[in-house]
């Protein structure tokens, strides 16, 4: 059957599978009257969605309908379900389903049933957690022996520190590192990769460790290798708050007596159960009290840089300041 079920927070090599299904399925000169792509906002746009799937194309190609981060994660109204289960098992041959999200699909829902049921292409693209360094070293290397580029595991090993689990800045970095060889064969130099490759995806992580720390000298030695390398304040500021909030809510339910640790996976919202026991001993040190004071330091600096503020000067400002919260005593 011709539907199509992409989910996971890996949203570049999300990108990519549709893309290569759109070139699969369209053909240029028809794509604009057999290309439609539906955003969850509307009241009706999973109905409109099933219908348009089954609307006859026009001229060459075929039919490629997106339900762009699908509410059938979550859940599905009878009237959907009902239309859902009379559309799948009709679609036309060269009619194409596609359903996206950043969310996996709830597997007890009847909707999700039926997608696995009917779908040509269920799957899942997971990024590859940040702490499990062979894994992304091994995808440094697939991707650069795809492109034809000649890295030694020295320079597999820089890389994959400097791009850490995001895929699209990967891609960017070995599709630059492959313009500079000019095609040759030889092996990178190390030298070569550490003058062109960007580190700022592991030291945005570093940034939040030297601050749990109370490490100020090199939190703001971070800070400012960060900004010289031109990382947006406000995406350095994001893995602030996403690592502060995971620790304050690993603290939580530590705090609350919590031992299983897939239960404070779930309310932490950590993907792995097993990383929980990393987290809880690198806050180990740091007090209930210490943690929930750092959001609301947070929240003021994402004003302070939406609202124009030096971004060199407020992050340092916000880092001192987080980095003698963190290096106290225990309350």
């Amino acid at each position: 059957m011709p539907v199509y079920v992409y989910w996971g927070e890996d949203d570049y090599a999300i990108e990519k599978a549709i893309q290569k299904l759109r070139d699969r399925v369209l053909v240029p000169e028809w794509s604009s009257f057999n290309y439609n792509a539906i955003p969850p906002d509307g009241s009706d746009a999973l109905i409109d969605g099933l219908n348009q799937a089954m609307t006859p194309k026009f001229g060459a190609g075929g039919r490629l309908v997106w339900l762009m981060n699908t509410t059938l994660v979550q859940q599905c109204p009878e009237n959907v379900l009902n239309e859902l289960q009379r559309t799948l098992s009709v679609i036309p041959e060269d009619s194409f389903l596609l359903l996206t999200s950043r969310k996996k699909f709830d597997e007890r829902i009847k909707s999700t049933k039926l997608l696995k049921k009917f779908a040509t292409e269920y799957r899942e693209f997971a990024l590859v957690p940040p702490w499990k360094k062979e894994l992304i070293v091994k995808s440094v290397s697939q991707v650069a022996k795809d492109i034809g580029l000649q890295i030694t595991p020295q320079g597999l090993e820089i890389i994959a520190e400097a791009v850490g689990n995001d895929t699209r800045l990967l891609h960017n970095e070995l599709e630059k590192l492959q313009l500079y060889t000019g095609g040759t064969k030889q092996p990178l130099e190390i030298n070569t990769i550490n003058k062109l490759v960007r580190n700022t995806t592991q030291n945005s992580l570093q940034l939040a460790a030297a601050i749990r720390e109370g490490n100020t000298s090199r939190a703001l030695t971070l800070v400012a290798d960060l900004i010289n390398a031109n990382e947006p304040a406000l995406k350095i500021l994001a893995t602030l708050i996403g690592q502060f909030r995971t620790w304050l809510w690993v603290k939580i339910m530590m705090e609350s007596g919590e031992k299983n640790q897939q239960a404070i996976a779930q309310a932490a919202e950590v993907g792995n159960p097993k990383r929980i026991y990393f987290l809880q001993q690198e806050i180990k040190s740091l007090s209930l009290k210490q943690l929930i004071s750092i959001p609301p330091i947070l929240l003021r600096l994402e004003v302070n840089l939406k609202q124009g503020a030096n971004p060199m000067s407020a992050l340092q400002t916000t880092t001192i300041e987080l980095c003698q919260i963190c290096s106290k005593n225990k309350y």
